[in-house]
């Protein structure tokens, strides 16, 4: 039998940072695998046409908003896992990683029919329309039912955080991201597919990395004796524990589903470098996410095990690296706008779009890094409802922001105040975007999570 490593007071800073990035690294893999998919897609599907990569950018929000919404499956495994692992109850631990996995494939069944069936309705209400529509909801309804492989894989890897067990995730994720891209180059250009082409390739690797993670933690789970048959009083615990994070998240994916229908409202330019820059940012927020998931389940465990001074240390071990994390990452996400727009897009406007969008969103991420690891900290220990009050807070500050901006925009362009200006209207509005991203739904909650964290209610 294997046993998780536990923290000793004579641990030093060097040998947490450790320990942390040993399990960052391979963490990152799996976080990875949904934004480096739509990341993929969108470096395809922006050779196809500008409405085609405008149509991605709703589809694939639609998408990624019901998989974020779902992302308690893996938080919440995570903190039960490494709580009662910590605790030296391991049986208990894998069994709620296995009521996780039945639980992420029920969710996922039902969403995608659901989402199947309301697919035109919902690319139209989120501002597609003519070319755009027929592409959204082509890519949406082509990929919807990769779901439920996507939501085993969040689940699955609850039970590898918790054990510590995280290498076979970044396996996972390098193998679906080759398959995602063999067969996005196949179907969209070898088979002239299109943008419908994409979401069958992304549907076949969500399914791949599912299967591919769901095996071992299954024979892991039984190698110690835990039963992988459904269990429904521990899917509902499990369904009530997420509740507080489903609610969170779905506060926080209602900003970003605005946001899309603000950049929308804004034209078919500035809506593709929209999606090129969001699908940049999904990826590189979860290298800086990763930090704090691995922050999480090593705290947690300190937790369960008693050990709130070794939990302490770990956290600030934890923000430091995430602050660390994002002036390198921002540094490299700024080089990468500049030179590799053109991945993107063959349209010169639409390039130079995205080059504003990534320098304006590198230029905060280093404040991204510091929230982010403390996001995940405070759900390793539990604390889901600070994190549900202060994100349904955020949202309400953030919304009527973004309803402003619009409105000073569309007056700023019927009085046409910015003719003959320095920069174009398009990049101005480019800026605000990723401007207000950053200041208002980055800032404030880094505010929250700083002054909780300098708190010890949250243990």
């Amino acid at each position: 039998m294997s046993h998780i490593r536990t923290s000793t007071p004579h641990d030093t800073r060097s040998s947490i940072n450790r320990r942390i990035l040993a399990l960052a690294i391979p963490t990152f893999g799996q976080l990875i695998a949904e934004p480096a998919f739509i990341l993929i897609d969108t470096a395809i599907v922006g050779h196809v046409g500008d409405s085609a990569l405008a149509g991605l950018s709703i589809g694939s929000t639609i998408i990624l908003t019901t998989v974020g919404l779902c992302v308690f499956l893996a938080y919440g495994t995570t903190s039960q896992v490494a709580k009662l692992i910590g605790a030296g109850r391991r049986r208990e631990g894998l069994e709620a990683g296995i009521d996780g996995l039945w639980l992420a494939l029920g969710i996922g069944t039902a969403v995608s029919i659901a989402l199947f069936a309301a697919a035109e309705p919902l690319c139209w209400a989120m501002g597609a329309h003519g070319e755009v529509l027929a592409n959204a909801v082509g890519y949406l309804r082509a990929v919807v039912f990769g779901l439920p492989g996507m939501l085993l894989v969040y689940a699955a890897n609850g039970i590898f955080r918790g054990l510590q067990k995280a290498r076979v995730t970044l396996t996972a994720a390098v193998a679906g991201a080759i398959a995602n891209t063999v067969l996005d180059l196949l179907f969209v250009f070898g088979f002239g597919w299109g943008i419908v082409g994409s979401g069958v390739a992304t549907l076949i690797a969500q399914w791949f990395m599912g299967v591919f993670l769901v095996v071992p933690a299954i024979l892991w789970s039984r190698a110690d004796g835990a039963s992988v048959r459904p269990r429904l009083g521990g899917i509902l615990r499990s369904a009530g524990d997420g509740a507080p994070l489903f609610l969170r998240t779905l506060a926080l994916r209602v900003c970003m589903v605005a946001t899309v229908m603000f950049a929308a409202r804004m034209g078919e330019q500035v809506l593709a470098a929209y999606q090129a820059v969001n699908s940049s940012w999904n990826f590189v927020i979860n290298m800086l996410d990763a930090i704090g998931i691995a922050g999480q389940a090593l705290v947690a465990t300190e937790l369960g095990a008693g050990r709130r001074g070794e939990a302490r240390r770990m956290t600030s071990a934890a923000a430091r690296a995430g602050l660390v994390g994002g002036i390198i990452i921002g540094l490299a996400l700024a080089a990468a706008g500049v030179l590799a727009a053109p991945l993107f897009s063959a349209n010169p406007a639409i390039q130079q779009l995205i080059a504003i969008g990534m320098v304006t969103l590198a230029v905060f991420l280093p404040l991204g890094g510091w929230m982010w690891a403390l996001d995940g900290i405070l759900i390793g220990a539990g604390d889901y409802r600070y994190l549900a009050a202060t994100c349904l807070i955020t949202a309400a500050v953030y919304l009527p922001c973004l309803f402003g901006a619009g409105a000073l925009d569309a007056w700023i362009d019927s009085a046409e105040l910015l003719d003959g200006a320095p920069l174009s209207l398009d990049a101005l509005r480019t800026i605000t975007v990723w401007a207000l991203i950053n200041v208002v739904f980055i800032g404030l909650r880094a505010v929250f999570n700083g002054a909780r964290a300098r708190t010890d209610r949250w243990m």
